[in-house]
């Protein structure tokens, strides 16, 4: 993937307690909660790092979203990020804030408003609640901020076998695929008949939203291909990643066991399936989840 002569974002936050960092699994400065098992844990539960109750807003807030004294976690560096893997992130970021500026009001009609998206180290605060590193990459509704503490890739790449600099983008645009949900109202009406539903019913929901997020990352692929900044090699990744974080390959990983009516995400062949989709047609009409069979 070829990003080190992209533009910076003007919308990340950098609340790294230290500065540096590493890339493709090299570690990076971190403070607070460690990860090791929690981390599996996380993943199998949100496969990537993303609690459903905070996706679409129904979790409880811890501390509130205001008011709250900036400590070390929540301090902010001056100026763009220095390390390799800061400006990684922020340079993907602006690729997903040129595509999405123009596709956008193309495809639905509706202006990009773009998410703010926060760097952190351990444990953070955001407007869903407390961030942590075992709860990997999430987007929060409440603040419209996408939270990273990118020790998830190191640890994905480790424990999954899904690294490579268009994984993580992927990641990235998988996150800014929920805040185009939100832009759209998807995630609010999602909130809604979750909160009439059964368990099982409210599930079957959060893997529609999943899925659609990795459609539009899809999408979102597709018109990065087209200014030939990726390859095949570069696909390949992100499929490698989408099958490694399946609800099905994490739960036989981790009880031996698959139980689909728990899923939260989609099972592996499910991911990979709507990320090609949105990959190939480059449309979001192609990503409507809700309306055709998963």
């Amino acid at each position: 993937m070829q990003w080190e002569d992209y533009r910076q974002s003007d919308n990340l936050e950098d609340r790294r307690g230290s500065g540096g960092g590493g890339f493709a699994g090299m570690p990076g400065g971190r403070g607070g909660v460690g990860i090791g098992t929690m981390v599996v844990l996380g993943l199998l539960g949100w496969a990537l790092g993303i609690d459903p109750r905070l996706l679409i807003g129904g979790a409880e807030l811890i501390g509130g979203i205001g008011g709250r004294e900036q400590t070390q976690e929540t301090r902010r560096s001056s100026g763009p990020p220095e390390d390799q893997m800061g400006r990684f992130v922020s340079a993907v970021l602006a690729q997903n804030e040129d595509i999405w500026s123009k596709l956008l009001p193309q495809q639905a009609n509706t202006r990009y408003q773009p998410p703010r998206l926060v760097l952190f180290s351990g444990v953070d605060r955001s407007g869903c609640g407390t961030a942590q590193s075992a709860m990997g990459p999430f987007y929060c509704p409440v603040d419209k901020k996408v939270y990273l503490d990118t020790s998830f890739f190191q640890e994905m790449q480790r424990k999954l076998g899904g690294g490579g600099d268009f994984a993580y983008a992927y990641v990235i645009g998988h996150e800014v695929g929920h805040h185009i949900q939100n832009l759209l109202g998807i995630l609010p009406k999602a909130n809604q008949i979750r909160e009439r539903s059964s368990e099982r019913d409210a599930n079957a929901i959060s893997v529609r939203i999943e899925l659609q997020a990795d459609c539009f990352a899809g999408v979102w692929a597709h018109n990065v291909q087209a200014m030939g900044r990726i390859d095949q090699g570069d696909i390949d990744q992100a499929m490698r990643t989408a099958s490694a974080i399946g609800d099905d390959k994490l739960q036989k990983a981790a009880q031996g066991t698959v139980v689909p009516d728990s899923f939260t995400h989609g099972s592996s062949a499910q991911r990979m399936k709507w990320f090609t989709t949105g990959f190939q047609s480059g449309s979001m009409q192609s990503c409507d989840t809700f309306r055709n069979q998963v």
